[in-house]
């Protein structure tokens, strides 16, 4: 993040053109005029499309973004940002609470549940309105209503079903009026929505997806998390740290399913540490409602049931496409599984019709959607562009202790055919870690030990979702170890364990 609004990266090293033609005005409507003609239209205010959108007038094409609810998408408005606001309150509340670890006095500590919201829900009202600053500037128009795609090269735009979803972002200023826009090139990024699963599906109440679970009207005294992916650890992670009594019930046989399995393992353990009840290989088969609780049926997986009951239940068990009503099946736009197919470029089989984020299927992730959304305007630009390798996005969870990896895991390196060398690293060893207050922590890398290729790197401790980019940096320069190990890290920083990883896996490591 860059000041108030978020950075925006340019990703091809072409010079671009300034050369853009102006838009229709305000309260035009579709009549098929020069001035309701685009180059590009993206469907989709969120990371992947305000990103192309941006990158598209960069290189000139005379773009449009349309939007029916908030710009920024989910990732600002009611998933990345603002869960991280309440992260942040809960770690700050955590660090209060342990004060005299750190030789300090703190007496009469709480906190206000509704004030902690409305910070969470005030930084994504400042970001939001940053997007629209930037779209202004790049002279990007916004058009307000819910997309179809008529025909290819024509989009009509009518008035949204739902209001803005924050009030403190109402419809923004200057935007267009619902009708009928014509564009040589469609963009479809209107990202996913919590699924829900048959018989548990949340009601806003009782069951809760991440809309509700950002927004408590007060804090429960007891909670259920099903699923125990990012949104779901972090909804864990948030309530356990203010006090609520959690249980996580996650249906694979370990927590964090996609991530390496020592890594989720040692994170399990500081959880349920910090009074975190898991059961792993089980899942919910019933919910029954109360007057103000929810009782779960568990089958724990190992032939028995057990029933907990709590004030409130986060359904947090994967999303799902938005493609409904965008006129894309009468198109012939091929759908599998939920999500739209493209060739790695954002090219749908329709001529002129791309989709990028997660709509276009996983890793849904917003970084993932702003490289997509780059690489689909470049490609129509006809710039030398290249499919995103997936194997080299990074994950994050914001959980404490924070998680994150790039690349393969050791099982899947070993599934793979690799011969591996593996390095590991305990925040023990480091210095920063403990002068923190955070010596609970393991860096783990993997190695190729034909060539010395970096396959992956997986870490969990304090801030190594600030850390795991020198890893991503490193993997995508095709960086050996030779390069890692004589690289000069300083001191002291947390950083230090990801060279003592490296240096472990070739039996150099020095401070361990």
């Amino acid at each position: 993040m860059a000041g108030l609004v978020p950075a925006i990266h340019a990703f091809s090293t072409v010079r671009h053109a300034k050369t853009w033609m102006p838009g229709p005005s305000p309260g035009m409507t579709g009549d098929n005029s020069m001035a309701n003609q685009y180059d590009i239209i993206v469907i989709g205010g969120g990371p992947g499309g305000y990103v192309a959108a941006i990158r598209a007038a960069q290189l000139g094409f005379k773009t449009a973004v349309v939007e029916r609810e908030h710009l920024g998408g989910i990732c600002l408005n009611w998933g990345c940002i603002p869960t991280k606001a309440l992260l942040r309150s809960a770690e700050i509340y955590h660090y209060m609470e342990h004060a005299k670890d750190y030789g300090l006095s703190a007496q009469g500590i709480g906190f206000d549940a509704a004030a902690i919201v409305n910070r969470s829900r005030g930084v994504s009202g400042r970001l939001n309105g940053g997007v629209g600053m930037l779209l202004k500037k790049n002279k990007v128009d916004v058009i307000w209503g819910e997309a179809t795609i008529s025909k290819p090269g024509e989009v009509v735009v009518t008035a949204p079903k739902k209001p803005a979803m924050q009030p403190q972002n109402p419809v923004p200023k200057g935007v267009l009026e619902p009708g009928t826009y014509a564009a040589k090139n469609i963009i479809v990024a209107t990202g996913a929505r919590p699924r829900a699963l048959p018989g548990i599906e949340p009601d806003g109440k009782l069951i809760w997806t991440y809309f509700e679970a950002m927004v408590p009207p007060a804090m429960p005294k007891s909670l259920i998390v099903m699923g125990s992916g990012a949104i779901g650890i972090e909804f864990a992670s948030f309530y356990r740290t203010m006090g609520v009594d959690v249980t996580v019930v996650e249906v694979m046989p370990q927590i964090l399913p996609v991530e390496d399995a020592e890594i989720a393992a040692l994170a399990r353990k500081r959880f349920e540490k910090q009074g975190m009840k898991i059961f792993s290989g089980a899942k919910v088969t019933k919910v029954e409602k109360g007057a103000n609780s929810v009782t779960a049926t568990i089958d724990d997986g190992k032939g028995g049931t057990q029933t907990i009951t709590a004030d409130r239940m986060i359904s947090a068990v994967g999303v799902v496409g938005n493609i409904e009503n965008l006129g894309l099946e009468k198109l012939g736009v091929k759908i599998e599984r939920g999500v739209v197919v493209t060739d790695g470029l954002g090219r749908t089989n329709v001529p002129g019709i791309y989709a990028i984020g997660d709509v276009a299927g996983p890793p849904m992730l917003a970084h993932k959607a702003e490289h997509e959304g780059v690489i689909c305007v470049e490609t129509i630009k006809g710039l030398h562009t290249h499919a995103m390798d997936k194997a080299k996005i990074p994950g994050c969870t914001y959980c404490n202790p924070q998680i994150a990896s790039v690349g393969l895991t050791e099982a899947k390196a070993k599934e793979q055919g690799y011969d591996i060398r593996i390095g590991r690293f305990p925040f023990i060893g480091n210095g920063k870690a403990i002068a923190l207050g955070e010596p609970d922590g393991l860096v783990k890398t993997i190695f190729d030990k034909k060539t010395g290729q970096l396959l992956g790197a997986h870490m969990v401790g304090a801030e190594v979702t600030e850390l795991i980019q020198g890893f991503v940096i490193a993997m995508n320069l095709e960086t050996t170890e030779e390069e890692l190990i004589h690289a000069v890290f300083p001191h002291p920083t947390l950083s230090e364990t990801m060279h003592e990883s490296v240096l472990d896996a070739y039996d150099r490591v020095i401070h361990i």
